[in-house]
């Protein structure tokens, strides 16, 4: 069998783009996923068993990626880190923000 690949999404606050990324993937037959938030105040507050889980960490925006390695930079030896180019305009599960995120993650797996 082989193995799936592990996805981790990160935004702020974990409450509208990724875990609608999470969402929209969460039945992708090539991976396994995950959603966090950079922010205290997250609903799932990144934390360092996701990253130690995850092969793939897609942020939606380089802020994202700064604050992550900033906050979290010891945790990220190894990881691959891309941003989605994804700003903070969207409504959970949005059409608009689902076609965006299909596109953005096409090349990642």
């Amino acid at each position: 069998m082989i193995e799936k690949r592990r996805v981790l999404f990160i935004c702020s606050r974990n409450r509208l783009r990724s875990p609608t990324a999470e969402a929209i993937f969460s039945n992708h037959p090539e991976v396994e996923v995950d959603s966090a938030g950079l922010s205290k105040d997250a609903e799932v507050p990144l934390s360092r068993e996701q990253l130690e889980w995850a092969d793939l960490i897609l942020v939606m925006e380089k802020i994202h990626r700064s604050r992550l390695n900033r906050n979290f930079g010891k945790y990220l030896r190894g990881k691959k880190i891309a941003v989605l180019n994804i700003p903070d305009q969207y409504d959970f599960m949005e059409p608009a923000l689902i076609d965006l995120l299909e596109k953005r993650c096409a090349n990642h797996f």
